[in-house]
């Protein structure tokens, strides 16, 4: 796996995630969940963990996202190279020029211009992902030239209309042969299509007319986020050129396990232990939750396996009001370490309660129920 990374080949995406191509969304969700708690940093120390870890991501990007997940389905990873990578499709008159030489007709020197979305990745703890929290990120854009405010030329010049191509941003040569007179249509090779030209360059952006700079966000996490989400903070990408809008910044969330708790959509799952004079007499014991520590009552005869439901005190909802629920799950403990007093003990109360094995039906319950109703 780790010798296919550094060869420059990449798997399957479905074989990475271990789903089928007609995998749902849902399948690839949980898929991706069950993958990233066991290869993430901080649990899993193996030397390939990390590598695996960012393999997992990877797919998983481009398999939730509706617009990549078809664009790989139909053309594999070079679908998702070029123009057809990050966040939406090369635009169609730049398809038609590249292919046809400006088969579009006449061309006119290009207009506003959308700015690139950027990504940040940021990790962040189980409580942080489930109440909330504000983050600050640095990242580095591409802001408009401060010194020719994004014209490209030196202050005090402006740019000119491309001498070769008049403006149009194309030129046209006529070509001879037996079959008469052909006009090829092309993009200007002095201007590259822009129609204009910087004959003196701003010292500060090169003719670029945008510069790199460094620049701290504060980013609000809402509380129920969970692994693999992202968070699309508007207008805080690359800066546009000739007055396009800005991109946008999408943050990618991933989440640290905890020590004890488990997540599953919005319901929390914890397991315990309990010994068995607990378990066989019941018992009002402390359990913790999200919120600090609860009392839950343990009925007598409680059986290794039993669930127990605390409401409300699960995940918040990330588009409603409202909680998951926290289920605790039971194990019953069987001591190893008896006092000279406890095995007598144990020893009396086993004489009151026989010997004997008793085989367990392994079918299931809904097998058992089919039986109890047929005729």
């Amino acid at each position: 796996m780790l010798k296919d990374r550094l060869m420059g080949t990449k798997r399957d995406y479905y074989e990475i995630l271990g789903v089928d191509r007609d995998a749902s969304t849902e399948d690839i969700r949980k898929a991706y969940r069950r993958l990233a708690r066991m290869y993430h940093p901080d649990v899993n120390k193996s030397p390939e963990a990390e590598e695996r870890f960012k393999e997992i991501n990877e797919a998983y990007e481009v398999l939730s996202d509706e617009q990549k997940r078809l664009a790989y389905d139909r053309f594999g990873h070079s679908g998702l190279e070029g123009g057809f990578s990050d966040f939406g499709f090369p635009d169609l008159s730049d398809i038609f020029e590249s292919f046809f030489g400006g088969f579009t007709g006449t061309r006119t020197q290009k207009g506003p211009r959308a700015g690139e979305d950027l990504r940040a990745d940021l990790t962040l703890s189980f409580e942080e992902a489930v109440f909330g929290v504000e983050k600050e990120l640095e990242i580095e854009q591409l802001v408009i030239c401060p010194t020719c405010d994004g014209t490209g030329a030196e202050p005090g010049s402006r740019p000119t209309r491309c001498p070769e191509c008049g403006g149009s941003g194309q030129v046209r040569r006529v070509r001879s042969s037996i079959f008469g007179s052909f006009v090829n249509v092309s993009t200007c090779p002095r201007c590259g299509g822009e129609g204009r030209v910087v004959l003196h360059p701003c010292p500060e952006c090169q003719g670029q007319q945008r510069v790199r700079r460094r620049k701290r966000i504060t980013v609000t996490i809402p509380p129920g986020v969970d692994d693999g989400m992202r968070i699309r903070l508007a207008g805080e990408g690359n800066a546009g050129i000739y007055g396009g809008p800005p991109g946008h910044l999408y943050v990618f969330v991933s989440v640290k396990p905890h020590r004890y708790f488990q997540r599953e959509d919005n319901d929390i799952y914890l397991n315990i232990t309990i010994n068995m004079a607990q378990a066989a007499l019941g018992d009002e014991i402390t359990v913790p939750t999200l919120d600090g520590d609860v009392k839950l009552t343990i009925p007598p005869g409680t059986q290794t396996g039993q669930t127990f439901t605390i409401k409300g005190k699960g995940v918040p909802y990330l588009r409603r009001n409202g909680r998951g629920d926290q289920f605790v799950t039971v194990f019953v403990a069987t001591p190893t370490n008896l006092t000279a007093e406890q095995k007598r003990l144990l020893q009396e109360l086993a004489k009151t309660m026989g010997r004997e094995a008793i085989p367990q039906d392994s079918r299931s319950l809904f097998e058992k129920l089919k039986d109890a109703f047929r005729i």
